[in-house]
């Protein structure tokens, strides 16, 4: 062994003892380090989900974010750290922000599907943010997953939607989801969901880092290794490292749903998906539309995102392509100095252009035509007279014990509105104030009617009294 040879091993060997000698204080680091640091309230809760809401220093914006995250992990990789934080960025915009977390399906779940999840949940929490912020549609933002059922919603109820903005979302995928979409060819979901129940969150964790073992198993503890004096580099490490091993697992009708048809059979962009029997038509999207696509992204390719632009029905659309991969666009520091203000930047300049599709509460009619919820004079008119007719109603219904026949069928009149499919808390409170409390009042009317009260396109209350005619067979 020649003597600089000699030399460079023992450097090694200092370097070695060195680094472990500050190992244990690295290790209590690596177990400890706090995620999801921005302080927020939950202001509605159903089944698994929470939905939180972030209050900005300052609120320049009329319209609030509303972030929706996918089924799988936990969201606070939104929230990772105080100077890379997405949430943090939107609030220093200037804008309210809401976050849907959807928490972890029990077995009882499993049987939840997309449109559980994308025409009832998702609907339900639209609902609870526009009436929490007094508005009456909301910037809607979708991370992964979450953009596509966004994306889904917004193309069957884009009413409460002011704008959507799609993160590293998933849509196409004909040689273009990358090794995700080559493993689905060969995987049968249904067996999988069959044999399993929900999708344990052990084995979708071990299936992303496999999808680039070298770096997930090597090359990334190398680092840590070479950086274990550096306490910031640590810290950062062990974030992300509890992030990706802190999966939830998947509600098993869910996942074969969207493994089978949107991966495998691409029947969201041939125009041949439905969410419980109602086609899913993505130019059916037509408000301003924004895409953020990693140029790095193998979880989900650029291309596989990119084709939305062409696809929705929007004039105002905008694809940024930024050159991290899935999660640097939402954790790197590049991302949170030149991506994210100008992200803020599109929504703010959208925001003055909200429609005027009204809040909630009770009042009057104003000088413009409107009460002053913003809503529509027919609309305060259509209450007074649904109001009226409701009371004539009441006393009839007095004298003869309170039941009311639907002619679909005898519904207890006890039943309240609110728990009819799709009409959620905003709908409902529009709906009692015209004297409409529970089920056998709606069906007492016609759908152009109940839009009316509730500033409810037509065809969604159309769906309302079906829902009641099918429950009352």
């Amino acid at each position: 062994m020649t003597r600089d040879a000699g030399w460079d091993g023992c450097r090694r060997a200092a370097d070695v003892l060195r680094k472990l000698g500050v190992a244990p204080d690295r290790l209590k680091t690596l177990l400890t380090a706090e995620v999801g640091h921005t302080p927020s309230e939950v202001v509605y809760e159903e089944n698994t989900l929470e939905l939180h809401h972030y209050e900005p220093d300052e609120r320049r914006h009329e319209a609030p974010v509303l972030v929706v995250y996918a089924l799988v992990n936990r969201p606070y990789i939104l929230d990772l750290q105080p100077d890379r934080s997405v949430v943090r960025r939107l609030l220093e915009g200037g804008f309210d922000v809401y976050l849907l977390d959807w928490g972890e399906p029990t077995r009882l779940d499993a049987t939840l599907d997309m449109g559980d999840y994308v025409g009832r949940y998702l609907d339900n929490v639209l609902d609870a943010t526009c009436e929490h912020a007094g508005v009456g549609a909301v910037h809607l933002l979708g991370y992964c997953m979450g953009g596509t059922m966004a994306l889904m919603h917004t193309a069957l109820e884009g009413e409460r939607v002011r704008t959507l903005g799609l993160m590293a979302t998933p849509v196409a995928f004909e040689g273009t989801g990358g090794i995700l979409e080559r493993w689905a060819t060969y995987f049968d979901p249904e067996v999988a969901v069959e044999t399993l129940g929900n999708m344990p969150a052990e084995l979708l964790s071990v299936e992303f880092s496999m999808m680039d073992p070298v770096d997930q198993y090597i090359t990334k503890y190398v680092q840590l290794y070479e950086n274990i004096e550096d306490d910031a580099f640590v810290e950062n490490f062990a974030r992300m490292e509890r992030w990706i091993w802190d999966g939830v697992d998947v509600a098993g009708a869910a996942f074969a749903e969207f493994v089978g048809e949107v991966y495998k059979d691409n029947n969201l962009v041939a125009g041949e998906y439905a969410l419980d029997g109602r086609p899913v038509h993505l130019e059916d999207v037509e408000v301003p539309l924004l895409t953020v696509v990693g140029e790095y992204d193998h979880i989900v390719p650029a291309d596989s995102s990119r084709p939305v632009v062409d696809l929705v029905g929007s004039e105002d659309t905008r694809l940024v392509e930024f050159p991290r991969g899935h999660i640097g666009i939402s954790v790197s520091g590049k991302a949170h100095e030149e991506l994210w203000p100008e992200v803020c930047e599109w929504y703010a300049a959208r925001d003055a252009a909200e429609p005027d599709t009204g809040g909630v509460g009770a009042g009057g009619t104003d000088g413009d035509g409107t009460d002053d919820d913003g809503r529509s004079g027919d609309a305060a008119a259509a209450r007074a007279a649904v109001r009226a007719v409701a009371e004539r109603a009441q006393a009839a219904a007095s004298g003869r014990g309170g039941e009311s026949d639907t002619g679909g069928g005898t519904v207890d009149g006890a039943v309240d509105v609110e728990t009819v499919e799709g009409v959620g808390p905003t709908y409902a409170g529009r709906l009692r104030e015209a004297g409409i409390e529970t089920v056998a009042d709606l069906a007492e009317y016609d759908a152009r009617l109940l839009a009316a009260v509730a500033d409810a396109p037509e065809g969604r209350a159309r769906r309302w009294l079906e829902r009641v005619g099918e429950a009352s067979q």
